[in-house]
């Protein structure tokens, strides 16, 4: 267990994803704009 969730924040936070224009898929969905409340 200890070595896959090692393995998900290296995936998740540290490796660029080419598809995401080599950000991490961390950096892209914690720095989404704030949706205005209706």
């Amino acid at each position: 267990r200890a070595s896959l969730g090692r393995y998900l924040e290296f995936y998740n936070g540290r490796r660029p994803h080419s598809s995401l224009d080599r950000k991490t898929p961390d950096h892209v969905y914690f720095n989404q704009p704030l949706l205005a409340a209706a």
